[in-house]
Formats: C-alpha cells, sequence, structure tokens
C-alpha cells in the first residue's frame, strides 16, 4: 500500500457540501485520532466499509472545526482500490480547507493532479482506457459526449482491444508452432489467418473511423455566422442561444467585434460565432472588428452565410461568399416571412449550386430547426450509432490503434513472402500497440501525461 494522500475533491466557492478525500496507508487510523463522535461509543476504525459517521473534526486542541460525515470505503472496493476516507464538510472555502490542513498536520501529503485515479490505475481498478474516460466525464458539454465517455468507463474499449488480442495471440501461436516444430506441424494455415487478420483490421478501422466522429462530440466545432451587415447575424445567434446574447438595431455596423458563445445542437457543443458585418468603413473600430471576422471565420468548422431577401443578392453578398467559398457553407436566406421578396431560386442555384441553402426568418424562427439538422448532417457526414459507442477512443488510443492496424497490414501485404519469424516481429508489434490503448505496455511518461490533465482530488 502507498503512502496516504488527500486532496479537496470539490470545487472551490460555496455550496452545499465540500470533500476532503484521503487514500492510502492507515488514513482511517489517521482520522480516527481528529475525527470525535457523536456517539461516544463508536470507534472510527472499527465500522464497517462503506458507512457513514456523524462527528466533529477537531483542532490539537480538541476544539470543533467542523460538523462532519465521514464516510468509509475499505480496500479493495474503493475508488483507489485502497483505503479511502472522505470527509463531508460544509460547503464554501473555509471549512474544506480548514480541514485538510488539519489532515496535512498528521503527515498526509497533498495529493498530485489526478493522482487518486492514478492509484486506481495502478491498483488495477482501472485501465488506461477507463481512467481516461473519467476526465472526459468530468469534460463533457452536451449529454451524448457524456454518454460516451460512460461507455468507455464502462470498458466498452477494452473488450474490444481484449478481443482483438486474444485473436492475435492464436494467430502468434499459430505461427510460433510452425517455427518450433516445422516437422510435426508444418505450414500454418495462411488462408485462416488471413480470414482472422482482414476481420481485425476491418474492426481496427471501425473503430478509428467512430474515433472520428465521436471527437465532434467531445470536442465540439466551431460554426461561424457571416454576411453583411445589418442582415441578421445577431439575430441568428441570440435564436440559436435562446438568448439576448448580442445587441440587435437596425443600424449597419452594430456588431464591431466577435460575440462567441456555446450551445447545443443535437449533442454536438458548437461555438458559435457571431462576427461584425465585413463591408468597406472608414470606422477605425469597425475595421479591426471586419478584420477580425475574417480570421475566425477561416478557421471555423462551418459557416453559416446569411443573405436578406428583401435587397436580393448584392455585389457586397457575392464579394463576402468569394471570401468563404473555399470552406463547408450553409446559406441561410433570411426574412422570408416579409412579402418583398427579391432572392429569385434561379439565382440560389446558380450561384449556390452544390450549398445547401434554406429559407426561414430569424424573427419568427422559421427554418431554424431545419438549420441545426443540416449542420449535424454536415460535421458527422454519416453519423454515429450504437454500436459506434462502444468503439469510441481518443487521440492518444487512435495512434495506438493505427499502429497497431499499421502491423496486420504489413503481416497480411507479406504473408507466404517473408519468413515466418518476419511475420512474428509485427505481430509482436501489434500486440504491444494494442497494449498500449489499456495501459497495459504504458511507458512512465506516457502515464504521467494523462494523469497530469486531471484536477488535484480526482
Amino acid at each position: 500500500m502507498q503512502d496516504a494522500i488527500a486532496a479537496i475533491s470539490t470545487p472551490p466557492g460555496e455550496g452545499g457540501i465540500a470533500i476532503v478525500r484521503l487514500s492510502g496507508n492507515k488514513v482511517i487510523e489517521t482520522v480516527d485520532k481528529l475525527f470525535k463522535p457523536f456517539r461516544r461509543d463508536v470507534e472510527l476504525v472499527k465500522r464497517p466499509s462503506h458507512t457513514l459517521t456523524l462527528g466533529w473534526i477537531i483542532d490539537e486542541e480538541g476544539n470543533p472545526l467542523d460538523e462532519v460525515l465521514v464516510s468509509i470505503m475499505r480496500e479493495p472496493h474503493s475508488y483507489t482500490g485502497e483505503d479511502v476516507v472522505e470527509i463531508n464538510c460544509h460547503g464554501g472555502t473555509l471549512p474544506a480547507r480548514r480541514v485538510l490542513e488539519r489532515v496535512l498536520q498528521m503527515g498526509i501529503r497533498l495529493a498530485e493532479p489526478g493522482e487518486f485515479t492514478r492509484r486506481a490505475f495502478l491498483n488495477g481498478r482501472l485501465d488506461a482506457s477507463q481512467a481516461e474516460a473519467v476526465i472526459d466525464i468530468i469534460r463533457a458539454k452536451t449529454d451524448k459526449a457524456m454518454q460516451i465517455a460512460m461507455r468507455r468507463l464502462q470498458g466498452s474499449t477494452s473488450r474490444l482491444v481484449q478481443q482483438m488480442e486474444d485473436e492475435l495471440v492464436l494467430i502468434n501461436a499459430m505461427v510460433e508452432a510452425s517455427l518450433d516444430f516445422p516437422d510435426e506441424v508444418g505450414e500454418p494455415d495462411y488462408e485462416e489467418i488471413k480470414e482472422k487478420l482482414e476481420k481485425i483490421i476491418a474492426q481496427l478501422e471501425h473503430m478509428l473511423e467512430a474515433a472520428r466522429r465521436a471527437d465532434i462530440y467531445r470536442q465540439g466545432i466551431t460554426v461561424a455566422i457571416a454576411g453583411k451587415p445589418n442582415v441578421g447575424k445577431s439575430s441568428l445567434l441570440n435564436a440559436l442561444l435562446r438568448k439576448e446574447r448580442a445587441i440587435v438595431t437596425n443600424i449597419p455596423g452594430t456588431t464591431r467585434d466577435i460575440i462567441e458563445d456555446w450551445l447545443n445542437i443535437r449533442g454536438i457543443p458548437v461555438k458559435i460565432l457571431d462576427t461584425a458585418g465585413i463591408r468597406d468603413t472608414e470606422d477605425i473600430v469597425e475595421q479591426i472588428g471586419v478584420q477580425r471576422s475574417r480570421e475566425v471565420i477561416q478557421q471555423a468548422d462551418l459557416i453559416i452565410f446569411l443573405l436578406d431577401v428583401t435587397t436580393g443578392i448584392t455585389p457586397e453578398d457575392q464579394y463576402i461568399y468569394e471570401s468563404i467559398a473555399d470552406g463547408k457553407v450553409i446559406v441561410l436566406v433570411n426574412k422570408e416571412d416579409l412579402e418583398d421578396k427579391k432572392v429569385r431560386e434561379e439565382e440560389l442555384q446558380q450561384m449556390f449550386p452544390d450549398i445547401p441553402v434554406i429559407r426561414g426568418s430569424v424573427k419568427e424562427e422559421i427554418g431554424l430547426e431545419e438549420l441545426e439538422s443540416l449542420i449535424e448532417q454536415m460535421v458527422l457526414a454519416g453519423g454515429l450509432n450504437s454500436d459506434d459507442l462502444e468503439m469510441v477512443v481518443n487521440l492518444r488510443q487512435k495512434q495506438s490503434l493505427a499502429a497497431a492496424r499499421q502491423h496486420l497490414q504489413d503481416v497480411l501485404d507479406t504473408l507466404q513472402q517473408v519468413p515466418l519469424d518476419c511475420l512474428g516481429v509485427d505481430l509482436q508489434g501489434a500486440l504491444e500497440a494494442l497494449g498500449e490503448v489499456t495501459g497495459k505496455n504504458l511507458k512512465e511518461e506516457v502515464i504521467d501525461r494523462i494523469f497530469h490533465e486531471f484536477c488535484i482530488g480526482k
């Protein structure tokens, strides 16, 4: 059992409770020395696992620091796999800090970022894939992202990798048997090996493609609203956010800087950007805003290009479209609720032949649902079905899976063309790469990098 660590596991600020978490050697005995239970006949060290005990944390003189509930989780049935104590204090910065300081006075050291989860990994409670899922749960911005991370925490990725490892071990055994006992065993069944390799490679490619689409749910996308002044960009931002985030007036050039916010579109975290209307202007401040707009539009994953149905497609519109035509664009013809329509269908087809066009009204919220659906379709390019949720991996794991796929492709390409011992080298390389996904073969510096992303107390 490792040395004892402690940290505040709840975020700073006022709340219902604040939790000081301890894990490691003799943490129950240590807390018992500074805990005074309400019932005199209760001894913390004799309490069974997964129980709560009411009492006070006391200072060196025996004075109460805070009224608390102490929860005990004995090894190995705890988050870290070690003895764990959680001291539930009153919410707020001061109570938790005073309790933590008292705990540290007892010779327990402050935990490093992610050290509780790291101990869960080192003690075999979680593998690397599950440990990384914890940070994705914490950072999830939508229900879909949360669902994906929860699947990984439950071991979905680990089970898939284990199945592939079992198949590769079998293939490797066939190759080694032919190497070690050529007279008795003879040549391996190359057709069976080929069939198994093709199945594993297909599985790896499926996982890699699912991971690409799932990244969208985890990291989100950036969508910029572009168009000339007074076309309805700020109104669209407010309508999508369902709150008054941007100032809306009928005066052109009201928006002079980038206004951004996050919203949830069909489970996809979207950073939506309202840009300044792009036009030539003598106003210095507006010029800076226009330049910033050009920059963020170039970097956006998707652009919503607004047209005003009452003005028709103007040279100003054509100029703006030429600057964004290389990106992913959705055209929204705004103000369709008005009678004075000057944008003809033929013009739209001629100017935007391969671009999706929506005719709607931001003011009347016409076409917004169609717009959200179109954003989802264009971003996901095929969607992410329920089976794919079992295959979601992060960037580090994706690189290991790609390496495994390359090793296996090399085996497949050279089957029956190179000596058997050469095939064995690539098969072992694939097994090592798969082992990196779950953490079997991770180097110390990679483990450090994984848990460095966590907050202290997790």
